[in-house]
């Protein structure tokens, strides 16, 4: 039993020490966004390669969500003799949720896992150290790019996935279901509306951008410098990133209700 307890408090003393040692680090890569600023060169590499190389698997994936709400929507609606409603129906569940929960989901899988990877095989092949050596540090040469163009990224590939989803919705919907194109758009038009909508969706996609970024920063930092501890810590990204996605989705939710 008493093992039990000290066991209990060792892993909670464990647990705010790393996250202590998170939030300094988190601090410190923000401060060194104002060096990382003045060489653009950095961020532009970084950009295309966490936002353009995911927006193939976010478009397609946009698409056919998209495409299922609107056949669901459809099957739900007509029963209620309320088809005309199915473009506010798709352009709400992609503005306010799917969209940003489910390319912050792609994100972590994607760009998350390889920037853990990345900055691992950095750490293991001591290129980190290297840098050290060099008067370069780490943090302003290594993490604060790839955060800056996380933070960027994720709110635009979420407003491809919705837009995309939409269009998916209206392809489905309207030209294979047969509902009114005037009604498809000026429902969706009238129905959604700007500052409860769209922007909350927006704040959602940022806030998921900086977390998921740094998860997946952090991880590849501070992992073990051995192929398993890579490994782990690239698992760890995916895994945590979804966590924590789907847990601060409920929050903001809430607070945006």
């Amino acid at each position: 039993m008493f093992d039990w307890f000290a066991q209990l408090g060792k892993n909670t003393i464990e647990f705010y020490a790393r996250l202590g040692k998170e939030i300094l680090l988190f601090i410190q890569t923000l401060l060194a966004f104002g060096p990382v600023l003045m060489r653009p060169g950095l961020i532009t590499q970084q950009l295309y390669s966490i936002g353009v190389r995911s927006m193939l698997i976010i478009i397609v994936s946009g698409f056919f969500v998209g495409m299922v709400l609107g056949l669901q929507g459809y099957n739900t609606l007509v029963d209620f003799g309320a088809e005309e409603s199915l473009g506010v129906v798709v352009a709400l569940s992609l503005v306010r949720e799917l969209g940003p929960v489910v390319t912050a989901l792609l994100y972590a899988g994607r760009a998350g896992s390889a920037l853990t990877a990345e900055i691992g095989l950095m750490k293991a092949t001591e290129q980190l150290s290297g840098l050290e050596m060099m008067a370069v540090n780490p943090v302003e040469r290594i993490l604060a790019p790839r955060l800056f163009a996380g933070i960027i990224s994720m709110p635009l590939l979420a407003a491809m996935f919705s837009a995309v989803g939409i269009f998916g919705g209206y392809l489905v919907g309207v030209d294979l279901l047969g509902v009114d194109e005037g009604s498809y758009w000026s429902q969706m038009q009238a129905k959604v509306d700007y500052d409860k909508d769209i922007v909350n969706g927006v704040i959602k996609s940022f806030v998921f951008g900086i977390v998921t970024t740094w998860i997946a920063v952090y991880e590849g930092y501070k992992c073990i410098p051995t192929s398993e501890g890579v490994s782990r810590a690239t698992t760890r990204t995916v895994v945590y990133s979804a966590l924590v996605v789907l847990g601060l989705d409920f929050l903001l939710t809430a607070l945006m209700l």
